[in-house]
């Protein structure tokens, strides 16, 4: 048996600019994906999904049956879910040099499921991690990321990033540009606050909505473009370790974001609250259309101000994890 687990992540500039070869930095986040795995004597799959902002279920298929099991879950985070896990362990057999093997998997996490974090990405990271080492091998931390975008890109019909999944496995802060992928050095202590709104956003639906805008008109061209240049001043702050323009840039980040259709009024409603308790600055982390906002605040002022903002079901702070995929037991 064993467990590996990787950190989710939230955005400090850049996402759907990135579908489009523009940069992006996402942190990752002291939230974390736990997935066991166990060998099987057959090769069937047998998954377990527990605390994933979804009633939890188990799900077995494989062997002589692919039949799945009518769940109290809505059918698309099944399929997703199981999606995410197949992928991880047939990315795991390939590594392994493995032809077929059958596992008991067990997913945990605290990362809510859908809403801008990574969670997808930290439970494939830590799966195939998982499963890897069970079968007996080990994979470097680039080669892991590498397979667990695969899984992504192959899930979500290739509209997926190398962000999320390098970033969970490398831990730290980093800087996705298309196939370019590389852990920043040295950042200054980011004071993230994040607040959840319990809902998840549809990521092909929006994704494809910047996409038709994009195509449309040119200056919503000309945002994701804008959003790629605020990235570069984003690194340079970064660099000067100056917070307080990190804030500013966030703010408009999170103004372009709205401009292109990806916020949500619960969204909104949380970004102002952050704002109007002096955050330094404040945006949605994602895809959008649900989920959660960043905020960077060195005071408890945010983080109040969130649990008291309607819509708002949960706050929390979020330091940044300088460590990526890890081996639990």
């Amino acid at each position: 048996m064993t467990t590996s687990s990787a950190p989710g992540k939230v955005y400090l500039f850049g996402e759907h600019a990135v579908v489009y070869g523009e940069p992006a930095v996402p942190c990752a986040i002291e939230r974390r994906a736990r997935v066991t795995v166990e060998r099987r004597e057959d090769e069937r799959l047998r998954v377990r999904a527990n605390d994933l902002t979804l009633d939890g279920f188990t799900v077995t298929w494989g062997g002589e049956t692919d039949t799945r099991p009518d769940v109290d879950v809505p059918a698309p985070l099944v399929e997703a879910a199981t999606g995410y896990i197949d992928g991880a362990i047939a990315q795991a057999l390939d590594a392994a040099g493995e032809p077929a093997a059958g596992f008991d998997v067990t997913v945990e996490s605290d990362i809510p499921l859908g809403a801008g974090l990574g969670s997808s990405a930290a439970v494939v990271v830590a799966g195939i991690d998982a499963a890897t080492r069970e079968l007996g091998a080990e994979l470097s931390s680039e080669e892991l990321a590498d397979r667990a975008y695969q899984v992504e890109y192959d899930v979500q019909d290739g509209q997926a990033s190398r962000a999320d999944t390098f970033c969970s496995a490398m831990g730290g802060a980093v800087r996705v540009q298309g196939e370019d992928c590389r852990r920043l050095g040295e950042v200054p202590t980011l004071p993230f606050v994040v607040g959840y709104d319990g809902n998840t956003g549809d990521t092909g639906e929006l994704v494809a909505g910047v996409r038709e805008l994009k195509h449309t008109y040119g200056f919503a061209a000309d945002a994701v473009e804008s959003i790629g240049d605020l990235v570069r001043a984003g690194e340079a702050a970064l660099r000067d370790g100056d917070v307080e323009e990190l804030g500013r840039l966030m703010d408009f980040n999170h103004g372009l974001l709205s401009a292109l259709g990806v916020s949500a009024r619960s969204l909104d409603t949380m970004v102002w609250a952050a704002r109007e308790a002096d955050a330094l600055g404040a945006k949605l982390t994602g895809a959008g259309g649900g989920g959660c906002i960043v905020a960077l605040d060195r005071t408890e002022q945010t983080h109040t101000a969130l649990e008291y903002t309607p819509g708002c079901t949960d706050a929390f702070r979020a330091e940044l994890d300088t460590e990526g995929v890890r081996v639990e037991r």
